[in-house]
């Protein structure tokens, strides 16, 4: 069914000639724009103002769980989107911090996180008792937007048919594909900028072929290391970077000079080393199976990473090594085009973080939506 067929039904429009578009056809820039400025013009989302603080409606705006807090304080701010008479809206946020969920409620060193999902499972009979649209779809109409590893687990169930927006985007952990949303992991060093030290040296000034530091969280990058850690003077691999400002300004001087980012899983899928490689203009290489790449529908994440097998991480200098350099140039000139798409915005920015994740998760409801 033609993609525009289902938004028109929903929204009770007349088709407009400039957004005929097809389900395959969005995966053009100029297609993806026409489905974008019809989003603009008639999308409409209510915030729910059930939920007890600080679990609910208190954003954190800093940190490696920035992206549900910066997306929950522009949303409960918007006023082109969100109305305050329900029966206006097409879609429904449950504004939650996962983040708060586990710091509030779970009973540290218990290693039960029951009390997490029923919490949330509360909250939802709550609003299907009080408001009849949640049961009018089963949730389907519905999203959270949430950064936490535990989010696919605490959401489980009585949240199964929502749309969410989650930084763990693991098909192998029931993410799936056409309802749900990959939300970009981003770490925001200053919540009053969230734009700091924004970008890095020009391709052709940056000498390090490879650079990655972190915790070793995980399986892979402990078989990163031991492959690659003092292996090659051209390929920066490191465990734990020393805490401290200096510590900071070497890891952002190391990705700012670097040619390619090496973004392994941790404990799961997610990297916040994907966005910041984009942040600083370093080609992103993504190490991690089963992970689906934020806004893989309408991005070709082909034109600006480099995309490997977890069983490669022996070869990864040869694989890199072989990328011709004109191609590397077009990665990196890719980096920089795409940046915009991952930038957050005090006021949002048409096209920016908070403007892709909405599109995203419109072209997912939209995508399920049956003709009558």
């Amino acid at each position: 069914m033609p993609i525009t067929c289902a938004v028109m039904v929903w929204c009770g429009l007349q088709p407009v000639s400039s957004a005929a578009l097809t389900l395959d056809s969005l995966l053009t820039s100029a297609i993806y724009s026409g489905s974008y400025e019809l989003m603009e013009r008639v999308l409409k989302i209510y915030v729910y103002k059930e939920g007890k603080k600080p679990v609910f409606h208190v954003p954190i705006l800093k940190g490696l769980y920035a992206s549900e807090g910066w997306f929950m304080k522009l949303m409960q701010g918007n006023k082109h989107f969100v109305v305050k008479d329900p029966r206006r809206a097409h879609l429904f946020y449950m504004p939650f911090s996962s983040r708060m969920l586990e710091y509030t409620i779970y009973v540290r060193n218990s290693h039960n996180r029951t009390n997490l999902r029923l919490y949330l499972k509360d909250y939802t009979e709550k609003i299907a008792t009080k408001y009849r649209y949640w049961n009018r779809s089963g949730g389907a109409d519905h999203f959270l937007v949430a950064c936490h590893d535990w989010a696919p687990y605490e959401t489980r169930h009585h949240m199964e048919h929502c749309i969410k927006a989650l930084c763990n985007a693991d098909v192998t952990v029931g993410f799936k594909i056409g309802r749900d949303v990959s939300l970009p992991e981003t770490y925001v060093r200053s919540a009053r900028n969230p734009l700091r030290d924004l970008g890095g040296k020009p391709a052709s000034q940056r000498h390090i072929l490879a650079f990655y530091a972190g915790g070793m969280h995980g399986y892979l990058r402990p078989i990163l290391l031991e492959h690659w850690k003092d292996k090659d003077p051209n390929m920066k691999i490191f465990g734990p970077m020393p805490p401290g400002v200096a510590s900071k300004m070497n890891y952002i001087q190391h990705m700012k000079s670097s040619k390619y980012c090496i973004c392994p899983r941790g404990y799961e899928v997610n990297s916040p080393r994907v966005v910041e490689s984009i942040f600083y203009e370093c080609v992103p290489v993504i190490i991690s199976d089963n992970f689906v790449p934020p806004f893989f529908e309408v991005l070709d994440w082909q034109a600006f990473s480099v995309i490997l097998p977890e069983k490669d991480i022996p070869k990864l200098r040869e694989i890199l090594l072989s990328i011709p350099k004109e191609k590397y140039m077009d990665l990196q000139l890719g980096v920089k085009k795409v940046q915009r798409h991952f930038l957050w915005h005090a006021k949002p920015m048409k096209y920016d973080l908070f403007n892709m994740i909405l599109h995203s998760i419109w072209y997912n409801r939209v995508y399920q939506i049956k003709p009558r």
